[in-house]
């Protein structure tokens, strides 16, 4: 009885994976019913062994499809990056706008093929639009990038446009400097040699040269203010000069306007305590005086000009009130320079006044005697005195000396009018009286030797 219960269950052992297995592959190559979903398998879990057949091959199918999707959006993501760079130019801008339009086909051929070649298209508009307004060495790199290829134009945005931008930069710099009117001869002379060479001449002179003639430039500056200014310029610049060159640069910085403000006032009235300061340049100190010492600076500046108005209106005073001498050489002044007014009122006002001094005090000549016509009624010895001197009158027939008789009954004082041997009336006290006095004198003693004439010749008959 034993023995045959013991081989029957030896019997099953033996059969059962014989009929389990077939039973499971039977199952799962049967279709599965539509609407009927297959149970549930946990996302980390996968057979020992993935068998061969239509569900392998269906699940590639599915991977490839979401490996497509995901480097779809991968080009979108990388094209819109693209787009809000600032920096991008407008043809790669507008060649991407039309690729986010498209599908996956579209983007990867704008990734892979437009915009390598959009992009150089965009650097060489950008080149030539540095090339238009940049420096002189940003031009020159640009315009020789342009005359080469894709890598010359790389090259240039890598490294030749900031170098050249550096060089543009330290030209603009020099002559920045230059174009300071307070620059100094030495550091004038060195950055006008820098201008003339290339990028490290410029710059050798902005790192080591500027500094150095700079500073000799301020010495030569204050000594000449030493030389030529006020008394607080001078005692500053001589205290400056004894310390280093960066004590000479600070005076001349801070030190040297005030100093410079106090005696400019200074100078304002000594020009005003000038007894030959004219209208103008009086009115103009009194207004400068009440402003800033730039108005004092400039009120200074125009003295010059001020004093020659104030001179030509002295010298067309001249004209109109000084005598014969004085007012020829003052027309002669006026009609040339403010420099030839100015020697005149120095110099020349002076000599033509003595000159006209001299002839107002030089006792007047007798003019030279000088024949006459004689009305017929008259003898042959009367004469012409000139223009200044009236004619005398001598009596017809009269040959000898008239004595002062004739003088006496003509009603007559002898010291007024003498005949004299040659005929002429002798005048002996109107040289002092000027043209009028003498004429009317000179006439009464012609009308006295006339009565006398008449009453000679009465007593004869």
């Amino acid at each position: 009885m034993k023995l045959p219960r013991v081989s029957t269950v030896v019997a099953a052992a033996v059969l059962a994976p014989a009929v389990l297995f077939p039973s499971s592959a039977s199952a799962a190559d049967a279709p599965q019913p539509t609407g009927v979903s297959g149970p549930d398998t946990a996302a980390d879990s996968a057979p020992d062994a993935a068998p061969s057949g239509t569900g392998s091959t269906g699940s590639t199918g599915g991977t490839g499809g979401t490996e497509a999707d995901g480097q779809e959006q991968r080009d979108r993501a990388e094209i819109q990056k693209i787009l809000a760079d600032p920096n991008t130019g407008r043809g790669v801008r507008e060649a991407g706008e039309k690729a986010l339009k498209g599908g996956a086909a579209e983007l990867r051929h704008f990734l892979t093929v437009e915009l390598p070649r959009n992009r150089m298209d965009d650097l060489r508009v950008k080149l030539a639009q540095i090339m238009d307004r940049g420096g002189p060495a940003v031009r020159a790199a640009a315009n020789k990038a342009l005359d080469g290829g894709d890598a010359a134009v790389l090259k240039f945005f890598a490294e030749d446009l900031p170098a050249a931008q550096a060089e543009d930069a330290d030209r603009a710099e020099i002559q920045k400097i230059l174009a300071d009117p307070n620059t100094g001869r030495g550091v004038r002379e060195a950055g006008q040699k820098a201008l003339k060479g290339g990028a490290a001449e410029l710059r050798h002179f902005l790192t080591v040269e500027l500094a150095k003639n700079r500073a000799d430039d301020n010495r030569v500056r204050v000594s000449q203010i030493l030389a030529t200014g006020g008394r607080e310029a001078r005692e500053g610049a001589e205290k400056a000069m004894d310390g280093s060159d960066a004590d000479v640069a600070k005076w001349l910085a801070e030190g040297w306007p005030a100093a410079k403000a106090s005696d400019d006032r200074v100078a304002v009235f000594v020009a005003l305590s000038d007894k030959n300061t004219g209208p103008h340049v009086l009115e103009a100190a009194k207004t400068a005086l009440t402003g800033t010492p730039a108005d004092v600076a400039r009120f200074l500046e125009e003295l010059p000009k001020l004093r020659a108005s104030d001179n030509r209106i002295k010298v067309s005073q001249l004209m109109e009130t000084g005598g014969p001498a004085v007012r020829e050489a003052a027309a002669k002044a006026f009609g040339g320079s403010d420099a030839d007014i100015a020697k005149f009122l120095a110099e020349g006002w002076a000599t033509a006044r003595a000159t006209d001094e001299a002839a107002a005090n030089k006792p007047a000549d007798k003019p030279a005697d000088k024949p006459a016509d004689k009305p017929a009624d008259q003898g042959a010895g009367q004469q012409d005195q000139g223009a200044q001197q009236p004619q005398t009158v001598q009596p017809a027939g009269l040959t000898g000396t008239t004595t002062g008789n004739a003088a006496g009954s003509a009603g007559t004082t002898t010291g007024a009018t003498a005949v004299s041997g040659t005929g002429t009336l002798a005048a002996t006290g109107t040289e002092g009286l000027g043209w009028e006095a003498g004429g009317a004198a000179a006439a009464l003693a012609a009308g006295a030797a006339m009565v006398a004439l008449s009453r000679r010749r009465s007593a004869e008959s």
